[in-house]
């Protein structure tokens, strides 16, 4: 698949994370598919920044194994083994289980309503048919608890597997986005009494049940 025509529409000022989250979001709609070479001069003229960003974003995407390096050629998008995608999940799994571990009855006022929101502008992203908006406000929604607790070595494991699993996250919410906003409300209400093992064991299925193994239609 080419690069897309046209400017993609983000400012000059773009910070590198956002380079790098449109990139990572890229790769798992589809729009870029596997083996597909990327070009950082290309990406940055898509994207409509300096190849600074887009090179640093390439090389936190390597990490993930989203992309490869092709000796003497241009990065090129990973074909990921469906096992590769299962091991990330349960990562992940087990991480967000330790966050809302610790913080259960812990997070401030603040912290539960912008869980609500968030968990707000998830549904009614996946009520306009918005993905990208789902899974920016789905993972706003999970981050809160991580960020909350400050542990750093969480956050590193989170940001090198999570991608692995961001195409697994628009199946879920292509087939049964309905069932992601209940389990939200039901975590978030958990975590406001204190039910530590109540929303360990939530969080835990929320990530381990990804339909790792199923593609997004085309």
């Amino acid at each position: 698949m080419p690069i897309p025509t046209g400017r993609s529409g983000v400012d000059r000022s773009l910070l590198r994370d956002d380079v790098y989250r449109r990139l990572r979001d890229a790769i798992a709609d589809g729009t870029f598919e596997p083996g597909e070479q990327l070009r950082d001069g290309d990406l940055a003229e898509w994207l409509g920044v300096s190849r600074t960003p887009v090179r640093e974003a390439l090389l936190r995407l390597g990490a993930s194994g989203l992309v490869v390096a092709v000796p003497g050629r241009s990065t090129a998008v990973s074909t990921i083994d469906p096992r590769v995608v299962r091991d990330a999940r349960d990562v992940i799994a087990s991480m967000h289980g330790l966050a809302v571990r610790e913080t259960a009855g812990k997070l401030s006022v603040e912290d539960v309503g912008r869980m609500r929101e968030a968990n707000h502008r998830f549904a009614e992203a996946l009520r306009a048919d918005d993905l990208a908006a789902a899974l920016d406000a789905d993972d706003e929604f999970h981050m809160i608890p991580v960020t909350a607790l400050e542990n750093r070595a969480l956050e590193a494991v989170l940001e090198q597997f999570g991608p692995l699993v961001r195409r697994a996250e628009l199946v879920r919410f292509t087939l049964d986005g309905r069932a992601s906003v209940e389990r939200h409300e039901q975590l978030i209400e958990l975590l406001s009494v204190g039910d530590v093992h109540g929303a360990e064991s939530v969080t835990f299925d929320i990530w381990h049940s990804l339909p790792a193994d199923e593609p997004v239609d085309e």
